[in-house]
């Protein structure tokens, strides 16, 4: 058994495995032990290594990571709905460190019953660790809060990121009109190659004026939702403009540059901007099916199964090579989802 630690901020170098003399620790009441074999790779873990991230990562040292999957090893003596070589996926709420949790670098996984979720046997092993970061930031935000409707446009910025691809998965499904934007015009046609990418319209917004293009896509109706992660500057002066009236721009992320914005947009056309993380959903604990993230994970897991969502796999790396993992990473040039096998 070993993991990944952080004994100190910085870069690549602070990235330390970490032995464990024993094996696996034994479960018990309710637990069980997970052998780990896929783990998706997220900026939030670089940002976390650099100390800039510390609502989630917490001082040193701790164990990057925010999913895995794998097969369960060992099960408490009072556990009856996990059984031994069943394939599972690590919920959303397991390695929240402000729920007790710990981070997902590492070989084996010991968190309660409850906090996993049976994979079907339509889910590959790679995606295993890797679905619900991309897929549940989108269902929850989307589907959850903003209830997305067939023949609506839905922006989609940073549009060669997993979360993005999921996004305009998820978007197609629901029969609404998905809109991609990135600033690298030589990714364009990598993604229209790409079976997993399901973006109606592509927009480099790199060429000036870009908004032009968005809005004779939307024949001068605008976006009725803007799905954005970068959310600074010009470009989000930009984004309200492109709001169709009663339109939401949902904030997920920070990758902008901060500047001043003009909001008074908003109020001619009734708009709003909101904000989203994914720490509301995981917040709903595990029960009934009727709950939201119990929810989130069955709309997820069918279309996975079936085929109708596929997750962008851009590379693999060995957990034990997680510094030049971090190295690709930082580069930006990949298009979907890292993955680390441990």
């Amino acid at each position: 058994m070993y993991k990944i630690v952080v004994h100190e901020f910085g870069g690549i170098e602070k990235l330390d495995i970490v032995e464990q003399a024993t094996p696996a620790p034994a479960p018990g009441s309710g637990q069980v032990v997970i052998r780990i074999i896929s783990i998706g790779m997220n900026h939030a873990e670089l940002m976390s290594r650099r100390g800039e991230y510390k609502i989630a990562s917490g001082e040193p040292p701790f164990v990057p990571g925010l999913e895995a999957g794998g097969i369960i090893e060992a099960v408490g003596p009072d556990v009856t709905t996990r059984t031994v070589g069943q394939r599972v996926i690590l919920g959303a709420d397991a390695p929240r460190r402000a729920m007790g949790g710990e981070g997902t670098y590492q070989s084996h996984y010991l968190t309660t019953a409850e906090k996993t979720v049976p994979a079907p046997a339509g889910v590959p092993d790679l995606a295993l660790g890797a679905l619900w970061l991309p897929y549940l930031t989108a269902w929850g935000c989307l589907v959850w809060k903003q209830n997305v409707q067939a023949g609506q446009y839905v922006l989609i910025p940073a549009a060669s990121s997993a979360v993005a691809m999921a996004a305009a998965q998820l978007v197609k499904d629901l029969g609404a009109i998905a809109i991609g934007t990135t600033t690298s015009p030589e990714k364009v046609a990598a993604l229209k190659a790409m079976p997993e990418c399901k973006f109606d319209h592509i927009v480099v917004t790199r060429d000036a004026p870009w908004w032009k293009e968005v809005k004779q896509i939307t024949g001068g109706h605008g976006c009725d939702v803007i799905f954005d992660p970068v959310a600074a500057g010009e470009f989000l002066n930009t984004e309200i403009r492109l709001l169709a009236e009663r339109g939401t721009l949902w904030v997920y992320g920070l990758l902008g540059t901060a500047g001043t914005v003009d909001v008074t947009p908003l109020i001619r056309l009734k708009g709003a901007i909101r904000g989203w993380a994914l720490t509301e959903l995981a917040a709903h604990a595990p029960g009934s099916k009727n709950e939201p993230l119990q929810r989130g994970y069955a709309h997820i897991l069918d279309r996975v199964a079936d085929g109708r969502f596929k997750l962008p796999i851009a590379g693999t790396f060995g957990l034990r090579d997680v510094r030049r993992a971090h190295e690709e990473m930082e580069k930006g040039k990949h298009i979907g989802k890292l993955i680390l096998v441990p």
